[in-house]
């Protein structure tokens, strides 16, 4: 009854701005981009401000609103964290919901990978004479050998030493917990400067614009996107390094690194896929 204190270990979550917000962002971030990209509005089009003449204003103001999103969010279930409000039952549906969205995190990945293994597998009964071959001529692809595999051996090895983080905090170490840390964020970082090494000494161009150019569009979006998790999870355990340093996590009270290390794993395997076939299989 309203007035009485609830006797029961759901959470009710109390009224938050962040899914509107967040939604605004995200239809701005989209739109901008695709505007951008795409240059699908002329100057004279009332959103024009949006990506026109090389503007990016609503590109630019969608990722605000997206990172405004995402620390307000992410800093009230702390908040609720640290009140008690994630209860067993509450730490259930949260194992729940972390497991689904990587699911759709899959999903998301496999859309890229149907889209290179069409042109990849069947180019040879396409029409366009640019996928006479695969990948198409005139283009240098990378050399596996050099900076894909040292980022397939940085991503490996950040596999382990996020491992050892949970697992030693599981055992209430939190020194190994917060030195396997310090690991796999700086092993990420190095991940992420590589790749912007290697889009920098690419050999092919790309451009949203360029319908002909299959292969750069289904290597940069399938690479990128994984890239932009690289970053994100990276984020995701730099957060959990500071809430340790803080003291906020315990060895029976750590989901936060548990579902980042999740996360973690499941970008390596993403990245294991991308070496083997994009790199190495179809590379030329």
């Amino acid at each position: 009854m309203a007035g009485h204190a609830a006797k029961h270990d759901y959470h009710l979550v109390d009224p938050s701005p962040w899914p509107f917000v967040g939604s605004v962002g995200a239809f701005l971030l989209a739109v901008g981009a695709v505007g951008n990209m795409a240059g699908l509005v002329d100057a004279d089009h009332p959103l024009a401000f949006m990506y026109a003449d090389g503007a990016w204003g609503g590109l630019i103001v969608g990722f605000a609103l997206v990172i405004y999103t995402m620390i307000g969010w992410w800093g009230d279930m702390i908040k609720e964290s640290k009140k008690g409000d994630h209860t067993a039952v509450v730490d259930i549906g949260m194992r729940y919901g972390m497991i689904l969205f990587i699911a759709s995190e899959v999903m998301f990945f496999v859309a890229w990978f149907w889209a290179f293994f069409e042109y990849a597998i069947f180019h040879e009964v396409r029409m366009d004479p640019a996928l006479a071959t695969w990948p198409p001529a005139g283009v240098e692809t990378f050399n596996p050998w050099h900076i894909p595999l040292m980022n397939t051996l940085i991503l490996l090895l950040s596999g382990t030493t996020v491992t050892w983080a949970h697992h030693a905090l599981q055992h209430d170490d939190r020194k190994g917990a917060i030195t396997g840390l310090i690991f796999t964020v700086v092993l990420g970082a190095c991940f992420t400067a590589l790749q912007i090494v290697e889009y920098a000494e690419a050999g092919f161009a790309f451009s949203m614009a360029d319908g002909g150019n299959l292969y750069g569009s289904t290597f940069y979006m399938a690479t990128g996107f994984h890239g932009a998790h690289v970053l994100i999870g990276t984020i995701f355990l730099a957060v959990c390094l500071i809430r340790l340093l803080a003291g906020q996590m315990s060895a029976k009270k750590h989901f936060g690194l548990e579902a980042a290390a999740w996360y973690w794993h499941f970008v390596d395997v993403v990245w294991l896929f991308l070496f083997a076939f994009v790199y190495v299989v179809y590379q030329g």
